[in-house]
């Protein structure tokens, strides 16, 4: 049973329209507009227990699994400082938006491989306010996210194509640029 909430059902067809939409630019570009349309007017809130931080991580909290298409809706909750290493989204298609506070995402570029190191170079930071939304496609999917708040919580709502069982990091290195791969395990924080 997933959590219901203000606004779930409006936002589970906004996003069943998107995803029928079949080919992933077409699905980004759409739900990333929507996402923003439903965030802007206020009709996604989430219930209080859903809104609260993790200790010592950033919780990632499962709000749906769609049943006919496969996307997974994931709303992640950062405390103050709150980051992601750099990673990626295992070869699947996201959107992201920002439902609120405020997030710092960056984005990489690789720029070469050696086994499990990683040469990467800084594309872009953006700085993202509610209602901001973005999307991921592979092969475009290196990113950092950060809380950009340092004494208060940001939300944001994920959409993924499917459900994520782990991902890669990279763990910097001392050669500058360079990385270390590691895959690692995603799991759903509960509700206390």
């Amino acid at each position: 049973m997933f959590p219901m909430f203000q606004g779930s059902k409006q936002l589970v067809e906004t996003l069943d329209s998107c995803v029928a939409l079949g080919e992933p630019q077409a699905i980004a570009d759409t739900m990333q507009a929507r996402l923003s349309e439903l965030i802007l007017s206020g009709a996604i809130r989430l219930p209080d227990e859903l809104r609260e931080p993790a200790n010592g991580h950033y919780a990632r909290r499962l709000l749906y699994r769609s049943p006919r298409w496969g996307y997974v809706v994931v709303a992640m909750v950062w405390g103050p400082g709150q980051a992601t290493p750099l990673h990626d989204h295992a070869g699947t298609w996201c959107v992201e938006g920002v439902l609120e506070g405020r997030i710092q995402v960056t984005r990489y570029d690789l720029k070469e491989r050696d086994q499990s190191l990683c040469r990467f170079e800084r594309h872009e930071t953006l700085y993202t306010g509610i209602g901001t939304a973005g999307a991921l496609i592979p092969p475009f999917e290196y990113h950092t996210l950060a809380n950009d708040r340092s004494r208060r919580s940001s939300i944001t709502i994920h959409v993924y194509g499917e459900d994520m069982q782990a991902c890669t990091i990279f763990e910097p290195q001392e050669r500058e640029g360079w990385y270390r791969e590691q895959v690692k395990p995603l799991s759903y924080d509960r509700v206390a």
